[in-house]
């Protein structure tokens, strides 16, 4: 027993140690596995070693836009770290490759972390390499494989192709008529849920006449009953959700064109009655008209008209005016009222295009036309009834347009046909009742009201001076042709052109528009001006469709603002063009493609300045600029005897009045202030004065006798300057009264008085031994000091 015992512990062993070493987990995180990728090699490399079955690392999938990071992926050990210590080390994107820094290792545990946020629809899957080296850098295993799948999420709102699809249906159609098909995309994993669309109508008018395959997103009819003269088109809101329709969704606008077959028959509304002249020919004698509910102006509305029967003579015909879809019924063949004096005529009416089946059978597509021969006078007959013109838009006022005229087939000799207008809607028509002349009174404008389609359409009436005088109407269509009358102009004159093209744009995308229409606009021509050559050197234009043009930078070109006049010409007969001013601003750009600041913007949003403005400012300056230097030249040409004021130097020349700070007195009264009337009109004459007592000096010593003689002010002071030379003036000629002081000028701020300072403070330390008994003299206002200084 205890060797069969023996025997089986030697057997078990070994199988119970593979089996630990495939089950390890690590101690510290339990719940993370633990992996041996090297076990899958051969140890030894002798050719009698046997290999051990291999490991295969299974993916470690990872959610996207997983925030609670860093989060432990994976540990790694290697089978030989009881050897020694060992460091690990992955590498691949995500590493050391872009993007960097997503995943790190613990070199010395092997635990892998993550360390940012993942997005699947930006990488997929992550493989990265396993390293083991010893402590020493040797290598200890082979490198393995390791590959972290990202998992998909539902970030992704699924999103239509376009936001408008347009589909065109013959109006009738039966149900399960394919419309059109609505498609969308999602970027989310499209072998999950997540991209799985489903698509829907949330929104149409009522009844539902369509509906749409929630897979396919095909639309198609579920009921009978589309009428075009009911509804002409159906607007429909589709939506599209993924997570197979419960999940994030985006909308649609589907627009259903119903397209008109003809399915309304013309039918006559009343019969009509007509007269004729007797021995007349080749002249329209009234209209018939239909109302027919199909598309105007298409083959389905338009209509032909026969006289079926009453026309046994073949004396009438009908014809079919194009605008206005009548049967205008002429008179071919001369009648007699002796032999036949009442005719009566059967008129059909059918559609150029053949009826749909689905129409309703016509039950009045007959009429009956009453016509008298009578035995009058005839009246005039328009050789051209509807008479058509054409002319050019924009006809101005007095031109000629046509001449309408009539004959009178009584008496062409002896009778005298009138004109006038019946009906003339905008009053545009001038009327030579004599001759039939007509002229335009204004300019019409081809988007006048009036217009239809671009006819104008007016009733003359010509009537003869028979006794009772007859007369007849003309119908006048004038076609208004469109001229090409205005030059295409830019949308924008001002734009940003990045200087380095790469991080931003570097082209820009101009537009034009013309009030013509086509075939007098576009096309668009954009050039630049070939006057200037230096142009084409840094700038280049080249079409992108019949309205647009890129601009482009040829050379590299300082930051700035830049105004590059282009020609814009349209393609017209002949062609026009003018010259545009374009502002280009050029800027550096970021990695966004927004300017960094360094090229000024001069101009504002959409606007620029022209050529001929830059000129008129730039003139206007120099203009200014003369007149300036003109004015200084004569300044300093003035005569010499002319004195500048006491503040022709100073900046701040106030003018104001000149008041005495050196004496105190009492209140407004005691300002002996300067006439200021004086300064501002010296061309006044003075005032007499009477005559008062000379000034006293006050830089005369207390002691000093008054001056002998009288000293009169300047009959026209100017200048306050001048007032004061006079007084110096008078004082250096006054011998009793030498200049013991400094003149001072007390309306000015100056610097470099050589006046002592008037502080009380500082007078107080040193004025203990001055004699202020001469305070006396200078009058009343200074006793009260002489009183309390004088005898100290």
């Amino acid at each position: 027993m205890e060797s069969r015992s023996l025997l089986a512990m030697c057997f078990l062993m070994p199988f119970l140690c593979q089996l630990h070493c495939l089950m390890v987990w690590d101690e510290n995180s339990p719940e993370t596995p633990v992996f041996f990728p090297w076990r899958q090699r051969g140890r030894g490399t002798g050719k009698g070693h046997r290999v051990k079955r291999a490991w295969v690392i299974p993916p470690i999938s990872v959610p996207e836009n997983f925030r609670r990071i860093p989060m432990l992926l994976v540990q790694l050990k290697s089978d030989k770290q009881h050897h020694g210590s060992v460091i690990y080390s992955i590498k691949g994107p995500g590493v050391d490759e872009e993007p960097r820094g997503i995943f790190t290792i613990n070199k010395n545990t092997g635990e892998v972390y993550l360390n940012a946020v993942l997005d699947r629809e930006k990488i997929e899957r992550f493989k990265l390499e396993a390293f083991a080296v010893d402590e020493g850098g040797s290598t200890l295993e082979d490198p393995t494989k390791l590959e972290i799948v990202v998992l998909d999420q539902n970030d992704n709102r699924p999103v239509f192709v376009q936001e408008e699809f347009t589909g065109r249906l013959l109006e009738g159609a039966i149900p399960g008529t394919f419309v059109l098909k609505v498609e969308a995309t999602d970027a989310d994993d499209p072998r999950t849920d997540n991209a799985e669309l489903r698509y829907s109508i949330i929104q149409q008018e009522a009844p539902e006449m369509f509906s749409i395959n929630q897979n396919t997103g095909e639309i198609r009819t579920v009921q009978v009953g589309l009428d075009r003269e009911v509804v002409g088109s159906y607007n429909l809101t589709v939506q599209v959700a993924d997570m197979i329709g419960e999940g994030l969704t985006s909308t649609a606008r589907a627009i259903i064109i119903i397209e008109d077959i003809n399915d309304n028959p013309p039918e006559f509304m009343q019969e009509f009655s007509m007269e004729v002249p007797e021995n007349k020919s080749n002249l329209g004698i009234g209209r018939v008209n239909v109302t027919d509910k199909d598309l105007p102006g298409s083959v389905n509305w338009r209509v032909r008209y026969f006289i079926t029967k009453g026309d046994s003579k073949q004396a009438f015909s009908i014809q079919t005016d194009p605008q206005t879809n009548e049967g205008i019924l002429f008179l071919i063949k001369p009648l007699d009222h002796e032999e036949q004096e009442f005719y009566q005529l059967t008129i059909s009416a059918e559609n150029e295009a053949k009826l749909s089946p689905s129409a309703p059978r016509p039950t009045r597509s007959q009429t009956q036309v009453n016509i008298t021969v009578k035995n009058l006078n005839e009246p005039p007959v328009f050789l051209e009834n509807p008479k058509v013109v054409r002319v050019k838009e924009r006809l101005a006022a007095g031109s000629e347009i046509t001449v309408y005229t009539a004959v009178d087939p009584d008496n062409k000799l002896t009778q005298k046909i009138r004109y006038s207008l019946v009906s003339d809607p905008a009053n545009w028509l001038s009327l030579d009742e004599n001759s039939g002349q007509l002229r335009a009174r204004y300019l019409l404008d081809r988007k006048s009201p009036f217009l239809q389609r671009g006819w104008y359409t007016a009733l003359i009436a010509a009537t003869d001076n028979a006794v009772p005088p007859l007369s007849s109407t003309g119908t006048l269509s004038v076609e208004v042709q469109e001229v090409n009358d205005q030059a295409p102009v830019l949308l924008s004159h001002s734009g940003d052109l990045c200087k380095n093209s790469q991080q931003g744009n570097g082209m820009l995308l101009l537009s034009a528009t013309d009030e013509d229409l086509p075939p007098q606009a576009h096309p668009f021509h954009f050039q630049l001006d070939p006057s200037f050559t230096e142009l084409t050197s840094n700038w280049s234009l080249s079409p992108v469709n019949d309205t647009h043009a890129l601009l482009q930078l040829m050379a590299d070109v300082q930051d700035g603002v830049y105004t590059l006049p282009l020609w814009v010409s349209d393609s017209g007969n002949p062609p026009l063009a003018q010259v545009q001013f374009l502002n280009v601003s050029v800027c550096l750009c970021d990695a966004l493609g927004t300017c960094k600041g360094n090229a000024v913007a001069l101009f504002g949003s959409g606007t620029g300045i022209s050529l001929t403005a830059l000129i008129i400012i730039m003139s206007s300056i120099a203009l200014l600029l003369v007149l300036v230097l003109l004015l200084l030249l004569f300044r300093c040409s003035r005569p010499g005897h002319v004195h500048k004021g006491l503040l022709a130097d100073s900046e701040d020349d106030v003018r104001d009045n000149i008041f005495n700070y050196d004496e105190q007195g009492g209140g407004e009264e005691d300002q002996d202030g300067y006439d200021m009337m004086r300064l501002r009109n010296p061309g006044l004459s003075v005032p007499p004065s009477p005559r008062l007592k000379p000034p006293i000096r006050r830089d005369t010593p207390y002691n000093q006798t008054l001056p002998r003689y009288p000293r009169r002010p300047t009959d026209r002071p100017s200048d306050i300057a001048d007032f004061i030379q006079d007084g110096l003036q008078a004082a250096d000629s006054d011998p009793s009264a030498p200049p013991y002081d400094t003149a001072l000028i007390y309306d000015y701020e100056g610097e470099g008085s050589v006046a002592g300072t008037l502080s009380s403070i500082l007078s107080s330390e040193d004025d203990s031994d001055q004699e202020y008994d001469y305070l006396h003299e200078w009058g009343p206002r200074f006793r009260r000091l002489a009183d309390m200084y004088g005898h100290q």
